[in-house]
């Protein structure tokens, strides 16, 4: 053991530790699951199906195996592996551009001396050009586990362009963060079809990329020639942090597993003049705007008697965006336990409490979002304008959370089909 580890035992022994779910824990009490992921799949037992072919990679900074090293660097060490092009989703290859910042340069990769191409730019679907120079494009991405996230609809387009020129798609299987295990929101409505939903699943789909490749491909009818990498040892009930695999904050505003945890319903506070926290370092965590009183909505929140959840009353300042330098009263979102914790539902109360609390002041985000320019942005963002219009007819939060269930359960059916843990 090194000195550095020694002093970590010390200094962590003479207190206890908790779960989110409030039990004790001690540093050899709390067992982890290993798991391979697709990536090492790929490099260690199934390079086969990529030797002799000329390889283009979709990745990101949070691409990585256990020893946090980029599959860039791994393809293109590789020996039996022709890495081509690289291929860079929304916030760039390297995760560094905020949202909804048109990235229109295209460029070389200084790692590996590969294309780079953006995916987030003048086009979200490979052109022709793009892929003239490969055979098979290899998907290896960091998803959270909610609809409205662009990086699976990326996979989609690459889907699309694999069909519509014969080339090949596999997909390296990823955790689902957040678990594999729930599904709720509304279904989204495919005429607000967008680069944050594509197509109509719910807002928490509990799936991993993969499956979804799959979904996409069968259900959805994108027809392409696509092969899943599974992982081993993963399991629909696990939480990232109750398997070894690594996290690296997959975009900016993603920096951890609680951010992710909440991020299926605070994202709707995109939709809104309302803060969502970014410019702050709990982004999804804390909500709040100049005109709430933070006591007063943290109070109406927790009369609610959410599962799983304390709604704290704070102040904060965002350093960017919305707000950015102005004090913003609201609340920051705990949560107890996560088993029982909906996260939908509380996004989806929280922006109606607003709504209701501070008609006043209250405003829903001008258009463009994400490439849309004719819609309301919190329509988009919930895939439907039935949850906005709900809010302005005074609908109780039950009766919203009712609406959705006939979807939900007809959704549940087709996801048993491509379910692969």
């Amino acid at each position: 053991m090194s000195t550095a580890d020694q002093f970590f035992v010390a200094s962590t022994s003479s207190f206890p530790l908790t779960s989110q779910r409030g039990e004790n824990l001690s540093m050899s009490a709390k067992s982890v699951r290993p798991v391979k992921l697709g990536l090492e799949r790929l490099l260690e037992d199934a390079v086969s199906i990529v030797k002799g072919a000329r390889v283009g990679l979709i990745c990101n900074q949070a691409s990585v195996n256990h020893h946090y090293r980029h599959a860039a660097d791994l393809l293109h060490a590789h020996p039996e592996i022709d890495l081509q092009v690289l291929f860079g989703p929304q916030h760039g290859i390297r995760g560094d551009v905020q949202d909804n910042m048109i990235e229109t340069a295209h460029g070389l990769d200084r790692n590996t001396g590969r294309r780079v191409y953006s995916l987030y730019s003048e086009t979200r679907e490979p052109t022709d050009e793009m892929l003239a120079d490969i055979d098979t494009l290899v998907f290896d991405m960091q998803d959270v586990g909610c609809r409205i996230y662009t990086f699976v609809y990326t996979l989609a387009n690459c889907m699309r362009a694999a069909k519509r020129l014969d080339k090949r798609v596999i997909v390296c299987d990823r955790p689902n963060p957040i678990s594999g295990k729930y599904v709720s929101g509304n279904v989204l409505e495919p005429e607000f079809a967008s680069f944050v939903g594509q197509y109509p699943i719910p807002t928490r789909h509990g799936m991993t990329v993969g499956e979804l490749a799959k979904l996409f491909n069968e259900h959805f009818s994108i027809g392409c020639n696509l092969e899943v990498l599974t992982m081993q040892g993963w399991e629909r009930q696990c939480w990232l942090d109750e398997t070894d695999a690594p996290w690296v904050l997959p975009s900016p505003n993603m920096p951890t597993l609680d951010s992710a945890t909440v991020f299926p319903g605070t994202v709707h506070f995109e939709g809104t003049q309302v803060s969502e926290g970014r410019g702050t370092t709990r982004p999804f965590e804390l909500i709040g705007a100049p005109y709430i009183d933070p006591e007063e909505y943290a109070a109406a929140l927790n009369d609610l008697s959410l599962a799983g959840v304390f709604f704290r009353a704070c102040v904060f300042q965002p350093t960017f965006q919305k707000h950015a330098g102005v004090s913003c009263g609201g609340v920051q979102i705990h949560v107890l336990d996560r088993e029982v914790f909906e996260p939908v539902l509380a996004g989806v109360a929280m922006a109606k409490l607003a709504y209701d609390m501070y008609k006043e002041s209250f405003r829903w985000k001008e258009p463009p979002y994400e490439y849309v320019y004719d819609k309301n942005p919190f329509d988009v963002i919930a895939g439907s304008d039935k949850t906005r219009k709900a809010f302005e007819q005074g609908l109780s939060l039950g009766e919203i959370e009712a609406s959705w269930q006939s979807q939900l359960n007809e959704f549940r059916r087709v996801r048993e089909n491509y379910l692969m843990y």
